[in-house]
C-alpha cells in the first residue's frame, strides 16, 4: 500500500483508487525482486525456442523412423527433408508466439508448411528422379504432421494454464474515445485468450468522461501526450488504437514513429465488426493501404464440400449411434406417456419450412401449457426460456443437459434440411418477428450445433445469439466448422446454459 501511495504522489493523473485496485497487483506480476520492469519479450523468445525445439524433435523422429523401418532412403536425404521442413515451418511463422493459443491459425500454419514441404519433395522427385524421397513423402510427412498438431495442442494447453496465472501475455494499452475503448477492451478480455492483457487506457482528450464498462477497473490516463509515460509505467508491449481518432490519420503515422523508440507494437482495431480475418485483405496502392472485404458467398464449391461432409458424417453417426438412440427412445417412453420423437416446424434456408426431429423432453401437452406459464419467461426476445420449466420430464432433464435430445436431427442433416454446423433453426413465429438484418440467418441451412450452442446457449441474450448466428453465416469455413464441432464435444461433456 505504501508503494501505491508513493505512485499516486508521483502520478496524480492516474488516481489513487484505480492504482490500488489494478496497478499494484499487475506490477507484482511484471517486476522482479530488484524492482526492474520486465516486458513480455523474454517469455516470447523462450516460448518460440521451445516450439522450435519441439517441432525439430518431432520432425527428426519422423524421418528417422522411416529409415529404421528399412526404407531405401539415406541419412543425407533424411537430413535434407528434415531441414527443409523446419525451414518452411519458420517461413510460415509456425513458431511465432503471435499466433499461439488463439484460433486455428497456429494449426493452419503447420498444415500449410507441411503441404509446401510435400510439394517441394514431389517436384524434386519428379524432376530429378530421387525415389529415395518417396518414403519420406508418403510416411514421414503424414506422421510428422499429426505429431506436430498433437504436440502443439499440448503446448497450447500449457500456455492456457500459464495464462490463468496472469503470465505469458502481451501487455496492451488501448487508446481512443470512451465508447470505442469500452467495446475493444470488452472484446479483448472475452475473446483474445492467451494473447493480450489490457493494462491501461489512454483517452484521446485531456478532459472528458471515462469509458463505462463492467468488469475490472483499469488505470485511465487523459491525453495522447501521456502515451510514452504509460508505456514505460505499465510495460506495454502493444498500443491498440480503438476506432477513429479525432487527431486524424496523420497522427497514426506519427504514433508509429513515436513507438519505434519504445519497441512497442502498433495495432489498429478495425471498425469492421463481425468480419472474420480470411475475408479481409490489405493491398497497398502507392503507399495507401486499401482494406478489401470479400462479399460473403452462399453457394459454390465450398458448400458442395460442406454438403458431402454432412451426408457422410450424419449417415455414419446414425449408424453408429443406433443402439444408443434406441435405448434413449425406450427410456422416454417408459418415463412419461407419449412417443419418443418430438416433431416441430422450423424455418430453414431461404425461408423454407421443414419438420425438425428431436427426442421428446417435455410432456405431450407442453405447447398448450405454454400459455399458462408464459408470464414466467426468463428469456429475451421472442423465445420462451425457463430454467426450471415444469413441463420438462425427468428423462428430459438430463437429455437436455447433455444435448442428447438433438441426436435425431442427424436425420434432418441426411435429408438436407439442416447441416451439422449452422445457425440455430428458428420457429416460424420467431421469423415473423424479424424486422431487419435477422433475416440473414436464413441465407444458410440451420445447424445441429453452431456458435450459439457452444457460446452459452440459453445463457445468451437475444441480441448476442443473433450476432453469433450472423457472424457464422457471413464468415463460415470448413476449418471453423471443425473447431465448432470440437467445442461442441467439450460443451456436451461440460454443459453450459443447457436447460
Amino acid at each position: 500500500m505504501t508503494q501505491a501511495r508513493e505512485h499516486f504522489k508521483t502520478h496524480p493523473d492516474v488516481g489513487f483508487e484505480r492504482w490500488t485496485l489494478t496497478g499494484f497487483r499487475d506490477a507484482s506480476i511484471r517486476r522482479g525482486t530488484a524492482g526492474k520492469v520486465r516486458t513480455s519479450g523474454e517469455w516470447r523468445r523462450r516460448y518460440q525456442l521451445k516450439l522450435l525445439a519441439s517441432d525439430s524433435t518431432v520432425i527428426l523422429a519422423s524421418v528417422a523412423l522411416v529409415l529404421f523401418m528399412g526404407s531405401a532412403g539415406t541419412w543425407p536425404a533424411a537430413l535434407a527433408v528434415a531441414l527443409s521442413w523446419i525451414l518452411l515451418l519458420s517461413l510460415f511463422h509456425a513458431h511465432s508466439p503471435r499466433y499461439a493459443g488463439v484460433g486455428a491459425s497456429e494449426y493452419k500454419r503447420i498444415i500449410d508448411a507441411t503441404g509446401a514441404t510435400a510439394g517441394w519433395l514431389a517436384v524434386i522427385d519428379i524432376a530429378f528422379g530421387f525415389q529415395t524421397l518417396r518414403d519420406f513423402l508418403v510416411l514421414s510427412l503424414p506422421l510428422g504432421a499429426a505429431l506436430l498438431l498433437a504436440t502443439r495442442w499440448i503446448w497450447r494447453h500449457r500456455l492456457l494454464a500459464t495464462h490463468a496465472h496472469g503470465q505469458a501475455l502481451f501487455n496492451a494499452l488501448v487508446v481512443g474515445q470512451p465508447a470505442d475503448i469500452a467495446y475493444v477492451v470488452n472484446q479483448m478480455e472475452k475473446k483474445s485468450g492467451p494473447a493480450y492483457r489490457v493494462v491501461g487506457i489512454v483517452l484521446e482528450h485531456e478532459e472528458g468522461p471515462e469509458p463505462s464498462r463492467p468488469g475490472r477497473r483499469l488505470p485511465v490516463l487523459h491525453g495522447l501526450s501521456t502515451l510514452e509515460a504509460a508505456i514505460q509505467r505499465y510495460s506495454a508491449d502493444a498500443v491498440v488504437v480503438a476506432g477513429q481518432l479525432e487527431a486524424g490519420n496523420r497522427f497514426i503515422t506519427q504514433l508509429g514513429w513515436r513507438l519505434e523508440k519504445t519497441g512497442t507494437e502498433l495495432i489498429l482495431a478495425s471498425s469492421l465488426t463481425n468480419v472474420a480475418g480470411p475475408r479481409i485483405h490489405v493491398r497497398p496502392v502507392e503507399g495507401l493501404p486499401l482494406m478489401h472485404v470479400e462479399t460473403p458467398t452462399f453457394d459454390g464449391g465450398k458448400f458442395a464440400v460442406k454438403r458431402a461432409v454432412d451426408v457422410v458424417a450424419s449417415g455414419l453417426g446414425l449408424l453408429v449411434l443406433a443402439p444408443i438412440l434406441a435405448v434413449v427412445a425406450l427410456l422416454i417412453t417408459l418415463d412419461s406417456p407419449g412417443g419418443p420423437i418430438f416433431r416441430q416446424q422450423r424455418v430453414g434456408r431461404d425461408g423454407r419450412t421443414f419438420t425438425m426431429y428431436k427426442f421428446r423432453t417435455m410432456c405431450t401437452d407442453a405447447e398448450r401449457e405454454l400459455e399458462r406459464i408464459s408470464h414466467l419467461n426468463e428469456g429475451s426476445g421472442p423465445l420462451f426460456k425457463l430454467k426450471n420449466d415444469p413441463r420438462v420430464t425427468r428423462v428430459g432433464t438430463w437429455l437436455r443437459k447433455f444435448s442428447l435430445d438433438e441426436f435425431p436431427q442427424l436425420l434432418n442433416v441426411l435429408r438436407g434440411d439442416m447441416s451439422l454446423v449452422g445457425p440455430r433453426p428458428p420457429l416460424p413465429q420467431e421469423v415473423e418477428s424479424y424486422d431487419g438484418h435477422e433475416h440473414r440467418r436464413l441465407l444458410t441451412k440451420p445447424g445441429v450445433t453452431g456458435l450459439w450452442q457452444v457460446s452459452g446457449r440459453s445463457d445468451l441474450n437475444w441480441e448476442e445469439s443473433i450476432r453469433l448466428d450472423l457472424y457464422y453465416v457471413e464468415n463460415w469455413s470448413l476449418t471453423g466448422d471443425l473447431q465448432i464441432l470440437w467445442r461442441t464435444v467439450k460443451v456436451v461433456l461440460k454443459p453450459v446454459g443447457a436447460y
